[in-house]
């Protein structure tokens, strides 16, 4: 080294030895000193910026915990409300037989409970018979196997008496009697399947029109196809009334163009149709007519000899008002005789009836109750049962 080089060096490297010595220093201090800020192992002068701390990965969302309940504290089901039943036809008649009857009933269980029966007390059973429309024949009957049974086991027991009292009105009844419908299709003459033709009769006011509507909607419920015959032609709105019934149930109606009509040729035509259509049953509405009218009761035989012509007849229905009593059994006496009735239909068998017709009817004609009506509703035709008509009676 020369004397110029030494001479710049000692005007130029003393800073410069100085700077860097000094930043040494201070390097040597940071990482000397306990508790400095600078980090451990660092050789550079200038710091370098702290590099951004990550950031937090975002926590997902906790699955809900669905826990199960214990089978004692699982929430139950609400509670459906059942409704009560409806009652049947069968209990409704004994419903309404037991309004009926229920005094005819009580009066005869009330003399039967007696210490002593006298003859007065016979005789006032058997006038509460004929008040109850029972009959003069069947009621001395009665009595009298009443009398005889009740000497001879000696009844005192309320119930032993209600029991024989029932044993003696079932006789009455006759529960061996048919009651059963002959509404199925048969043969004719030429052995092709005809319907079976109902004829339904009575005297004005019987509610003959209504019985027919209401037994096509039983029919109907019992899958039967049935086609109805307006052959009322003098009443006013007769036909119109029948066909009310039958647009209800979905059956057809045959009628006449006009009123006054001849209601034999309109019977005529609903068999000849019926037979057409393969119907099952072919229900006739007549008339009104008074069983003291010979021209009407000759017209009814024309209807039926005119009907006999293209299908027999089934059922001679003959509906009678079971308020009208012993005039009832008149009319059916004639009915019987010029149309060959068949069954009755007992309408208007409620509150307001007696009942005892149902024995008088049955035991003067040999012809059985088969229905009976109940009231004024559509389903209110019942079958006649015999033990429902004679509990009804006692209550």
């Amino acid at each position: 080294m020369d004397s110029n080089d030494l001479l710049t060096l000692l005007l130029v490297g003393v800073p410069a030895l100085a700077i860097v010595g000094g930043g040494a220093a201070v390097l040597t201090r940071r990482r000397g000193r306990p508790g400095s800020d600078a980090p451990a192992g660092g050789t550079t002068t200038a710091e370098r910026p702290a590099a951004p701390a990550p950031a937090p990965e975002a926590e997902a969302p906790e699955a809900p915990v669905v826990v199960a309940p214990e089978p004692e504290e699982a929430a139950q089901p609400p509670a459906i409300e059942v409704p009560a039943p409806v009652p049947g036809r069968l209990a409704r008649l004994r419903d309404r037989l037991a309004r009926s009857g229920s005094p005819l009933g009580a009066r005869m269980l009330q003399v039967l409970s007696r210490d002593h029966l006298t003859e007065d007390d016979w005789d006032e059973l058997e006038e509460t018979l004929l008040l109850a429309d029972v009959g003069a024949g069947p009621s001395a009957d009665l009595v009298d196997a009443l009398r005889t049974q009740a000497r001879v086991q000696g009844l005192k027991d309320p119930a032993q008496v209600r029991a024989l009292l029932r044993e003696q009105l079932l006789a009455l009844v006759d529960p061996s009697l048919d009651r059963s419908l002959a509404t199925a299709p048969t043969s004719g003459e030429d052995g092709a399947r005809v319907p079976a033709v109902v004829l339904v009769v009575g005297v004005n006011g019987t509610g003959k029109t209504t019985t027919v509507g209401k037994l096509a909607r039983v029919l109907v419920a019992e899958d039967r196809a049935v086609l109805l015959g307006a052959a009322d032609t003098f009443r006013a709105a007769a036909a119109d009334q029948l066909q009310t019934w039958g647009s209800r149930v979905g059956v057809r109606t045959v009628r006449a163009d006009r009123d006054g009509a001849d209601p034999a040729s309109v019977a005529f035509e609903a068999v000849r149709e019926g037979v057409a259509e393969g119907v099952d049953v072919v229900l006739v509405d007549t008339a009104g007519r008074l069983q003291n009218k010979a021209g009407l009761m000759d017209e009814l035989g024309k209807i039926t000899r005119v009907i006999t012509r293209t299908a027999p007849l089934s059922e001679v229905l003959l509906v009678l008002d079971a308020t009208t009593g012993q005039n009832g059994m008149n009319q059916a006496r004639v009915f019987a005789e010029v149309a060959g009735v068949t069954g009755i239909v007992l309408t208007k068998l409620d509150g307001t009836a007696k009942g005892g017709i149902v024995v008088a009817v049955q035991r003067e004609l040999g012809v059985p109750v088969k229905l009976v009506g109940l009231g004024e509703g559509p389903d209110d035709l019942a079958p006649f049962d015999a033990e429902e008509f004679v509990d009804g009676i006692l209550g």
